[in-house]
């Protein structure tokens, strides 16, 4: 299984909750994945980020489709690079 994690730091003003429906809707659309978990931040602390992603997927395969998914690059890509300042990932084997 690879475990893919991402945080992002959102544009001020942007809405976390939108964010966070949008990653979540993800569940049900996009068929390659295994897990799905959406965080937001509580402590606001100057080195947080404002919301965390992760995606359970079978291998490093899936994670390439997962890339690719229309749902996934349609919809939520496509909101998530509109409002978001930067990001950061690691995917690893679980």
């Amino acid at each position: 299984m690879v475990q893919h994690v991402v945080c992002f730091k959102l544009k001020q003003g942007e809405s976390v909750e939108k964010a966070k429906e949008v990653l979540l809707s993800m569940q049900g659309n996009v068929p390659m994945l295994r897990g799905l978990q959406v965080g937001v931040d509580e402590l606001h602390s100057p080195r947080s980020y404002d919301i965390h992603l992760t995606v359970l997927l079978d291998d490093f395969s899936a994670l390439n489709a997962y890339q690719v998914d229309e749902y996934h690059v349609s919809v939520v890509k496509k909101h998530m690079h509109a409002v978001v300042e930067k990001s950061v990932a690691v995917d690893f084997t679980i």
